[in-house]
């Protein structure tokens, strides 16, 4: 494999897609090092190099443990007085109620947390928000409605850290402990424990785990209390790894980076996931027909669409009652129903993503640094899916609403270097919203149909310097490789980075003047692209395939090549059919030869 040289890759400063191809950065030295003293092959050198790991880090990253790479509970403020209450709930028996979310890390913070507690013998029982009724997170009828049902300690995951008022309605009948990871502004509210890395005065570092992964430190911590004051003497204490594919399923589905303790967190989950354990999780892969051992990937796009989508557009709580289901024609009942309903969500979108594309073209072409659309009578439950597919296509911050009464509710996706959560804040407490808060990346808001022009010029104004931005995200290669020199070996060399995700992405290839054999639509209306390659001279020959190509750029550059030599660009993957292994090029870009 070439080295990296300077200028664009293969010299495309535009592809089809409108990207230019740039040289992923890393020290080759270091790569080298990596390679001779663990005895790797030199690409896997290179590619760890590529991602900031050095030497001494890197059997971590290779064979991410949690005895490696967990942290101590108690570096987290208040994780002590959090431990301390739950563990004496547990041991007087008393009933917790833990108030979750609709999103995916939402329903496995709950799930994770009621399991590991009722195998402690402890009554738990769970509570979900309804998305258009109650909003995010707890409001003070349902606090007051958890205390009634006989609750004295009642658990926040994955929501709280701003909840200062509705906890207020807990005060003399139940106490609280949040676990959250959200931005917190200021004060936390004044309950039993705040466990949450994004407190103000939290010198953790752990800013970057979901909630889930709170959670679980959490129950660790509780574990480690009981254990010290000999409440396993008489019974086997559970084992909290098991619970592990919970938290590796929040992680990737909250975009969390698979570096560090997240790394560890997911590639062990993924072993726990591999053995079908949890009826609910199984009847999910089944459903989708995941045969193999799942991947990252399986739970980013195959699962996480399907529990997101009933808090979406369903029953909020469906997604949680399936992670908690030990039944398994049950949890296949409630499996094929979350199918049924992405299915109704992918319609739901598809009906507000075409206007909200045009009317997002229409500000790219008016110089807009962040495009913000908004519609009557769009679902609120879609308005962050397609936020994120306009941030995408055109590489801009984007915010979108949906309006109803004279209001709206929406979402915002950004792109790495421009923090849109502390915008949307700083837009709340200037009075232009009527609520709003989120992360770097993501975030939500409540609005006033009538402010939603003001809003936008504030989010102009505030992020001026996205304009600055290229219409398409640069696309970073890691290397160029000949079609013969795609090989399964290299592949599965590959695959020892694994998993990949946010952090972590995995490695992009490219290969020049391919050219293509035979290319045909495949797949649900034809929107998947399969083909196969072969390289200069007629030397080697390799599958290929590009998915959601529909009618757009890449099915054109494939479909319409006329054996005319492309430059590809795509991950090397080893596909597994059967008893055979062979590679496989998923093509993500292509541009003129």
């Amino acid at each position: 494999m070439p080295e990296p040289g300077e200028g664009p890759v293969l010299g495309v400063a535009r592809s089809v897609t409108g990207r230019r191809w740039i040289w992923r950065g890393g020290d080759a030295r270091t790569g080298l090092a990596i390679a001779q003293r663990l005895d790797l092959p030199e690409v896997v050198g290179r590619l760890l190099s590529a991602r900031g790991v050095g030497v001494e880090a890197a059997p971590d990253f290779l064979e991410p443990t949690l005895r490696a790479l967990l942290p101590d509970p108690s570096c987290l403020i208040d994780m002590d007085a959090a431990a301390q209450r739950l563990a004496d709930a547990v041991r007087a028996g008393e009933t917790v109620a833990v108030f979750g979310d609709y999103d995916v890390d939402g329903a496995c913070s709950g799930a994770l947390t009621v399991r590991a507690l009722r195998q402690l013998g402890c009554p738990a029982t769970h509570y979900v928000p309804d998305r258009l009724k109650e909003g995010y997170g707890p409001n003070p009828d349902a606090i007051r409605a958890l205390c009634d049902r006989g609750a004295t300690l009642i658990v926040c995951v994955d929501c709280g850290v701003a909840a200062h008022a509705a906890l207020q309605a807990a005060e003399g009948r139940a106490e609280v402990i949040v676990l959250d990871h959200h931005k917190a502004e200021g004060a936390v509210p004044r309950v039993a424990a705040v466990v949450n890395p994004n407190r103000l005065d939290c010198t953790s570092g752990l800013r970057h785990v979901c909630a889930a992964a709170v959670a679980f430190l959490t129950l660790v911590a509780t574990h480690r209390v009981l254990r010290r004051a000999g409440h396993f003497a008489a019974t086997p204490e559970p084992r909290l790894l098991d619970l592990l594919d919970l938290v590796a399923l929040a992680t990737v589905c909250d975009v969390m980076p698979l570096t560090g303790v997240n790394r560890a967190l997911v590639a062990q989950g993924l072993k726990v996931m591999a053995r079908r354990e949890h009826a609910g999780i199984a009847a999910l892969l089944e459903l989708a027909q995941v045969r193999d051992a799942p991947t990252a990937h399986s739970l980013g796009f195959v699962l996480g669409p399907r529990i997101n989508a009933a808090g979406r557009i369903d029953e909020p709580d469906l997604g949680t009652r399936l992670l908690l289901c030990d039944d398994p024609v049950e949890a296949r009942a409630m499996a094929e129903r979350l199918d049924a309903v992405n299915r109704r969500r992918q319609e739901v979108e598809a009906d507000v993503l075409g206007a909200a594309i045009a009317a997002a073209e229409a500000q790219v072409a008016q110089g807009h640094p962040v495009l913000l659309v908004s519609g009557e009578g769009w679902h609120p439950g879609v308005v962050g899916i397609v936020a994120g597919r306009i941030k995408e296509r055109f590489n801009r911050p984007a915010c979108v609403a949906g309006l109803a009464g004279g209001m709206g509710k929406g979402s915002g996706r950004s792109v790495p270097g421009i923090d849109l959560g502390a915008a949307v804040i700083a837009a709340r407490q200037s009075g232009l919203l009527e609520a709003g808060g989120g992360h770097a990346m993501a975030a939500g808001f409540t609005i006033r149909s009538d402010r939603v022009a003001e809003f936008h010029a504030f989010l102009d104004e505030r992020l001026a310097r996205a304009a600055e931005l290229p219409g398409a995200a640069d696309l970073a290669v890691e290397g160029v490789v000949g079609v013969p020199a795609a090989t399964i070996d290299l592949a599965q060399q590959v695959e020892r980075l694994a998993p990949f995700g946010a952090g972590n992405e995995e490695p992009v290839f490219a290969l020049p003047r391919a050219r293509i054999v035979r290319a045909d639509r495949v797949g649900k209306e034809g929107a998947t692209i399969r083909a196969f390659i072969e390289g200069e001279g007629g030397l080697g020959r390799l599958k290929a395939i590009c998915f959601r190509a529909k009618d757009g750029p890449m099915a054109q550059a494939l479909l319409g090549s006329g054996g005319v030599p492309l430059h590809l660009c795509g991950q090397i993957r080893a596909e597994r059919w059967n008893d055979s292994v062979t590679p496989c090029l998923h093509v993500t870009d292509a541009a003129p030869a």
